[in-house]
């Protein structure tokens, strides 16, 4: 094994309470700016918009940052606001969706883990780790709008292992979802640890992952690093 990536969204720090927050920002600043589309479309409204955006348009399904701003413009049109406002609106839920809590386990193991391998992230979400201040972690970081696809699509990891100049077997993939992370990153040949913070049963129906852990400390101790 030579290199280690990761996903981000409920691997490295919890989503939900996250993206809950910008949910709340980005409803405050419409409400504030845009206020007949507060008014109009609720967060779950908005939602199932993009929903069946991604639907209409499902070479773009993988992409959540041209879903949140397409949509937002579709909504400013409809209700009769400059389509402009929709890049505002996204960058005010970004900054938000930005400030992320690592797990106290995270930067520590990632110094450790850094002094045998290389790492790297393989991420479906919109984080951007020079805002978190992880940038500088990962000699290589991807998301599934710079690839054009999504887990658990195989071209993640091919691009994966293309930006790292390795082989599948060489890396070790480390994610919080059974099909997305461990079953997508197995069937692309590489190595699989399952971060299992919520010590949820893992599905009876799939093949187990190499690894199971409970945080990065545990990944760094099985590791030897």
């Amino acid at each position: 094994m030579r290199a280690i990536a990761f996903d981000l969204d409920n691997t490295l720090w919890d989503v939900e309470p996250v993206l809950a927050r910008a949910e709340a920002h980005l409803s405050a600043w419409l409400q504030e700016h845009c206020p007949r589309i507060a008014q109009t479309l609720s967060p779950q409204d908005m939602r199932r918009a993009r929903e069946l955006l991604a639907q209409r348009e499902p070479h773009n399904a993988h992409d959540v940052t041209y879903l949140r701003i397409a949509a937002l413009a579709a909504h400013a049109r409809e209700l009769g606001y400059e389509e402009c406002i929709a890049q505002q609106a996204f960058e005010v839920f970004l900054s938000a969706r930005n400030q992320v809590q690592l797990h106290a386990d995270v930067a520590p193991a990632l110094a450790r883990l850094a002094c045998r391998y290389r790492l790297a992230s393989l991420s479906n979400g919109n984080a951007d780790l020079r805002c978190i201040g992880l940038d500088q972690v990962f000699t290589v970081s991807l998301n599934a709008r710079q690839i054009g696809a999504a887990k658990p699509h195989r071209r993640c990891f091919e691009r994966l292992a293309a930006e790292l100049g390795l082989s599948a077997h060489q890396i070790l993939y480390v994610g919080d979802d059974a099909l997305l992370d461990v079953t997508a990153a197995r069937a692309a040949g590489c190595g699989t640890a399952w971060m299992n913070r919520r010590a949820l049963e893992w599905p009876g129906t799939l093949a187990p992952a190499d690894l199971v852990v409970s945080d990065c400390a545990q990944l760094a101790d099985a590791l030897a690093a």
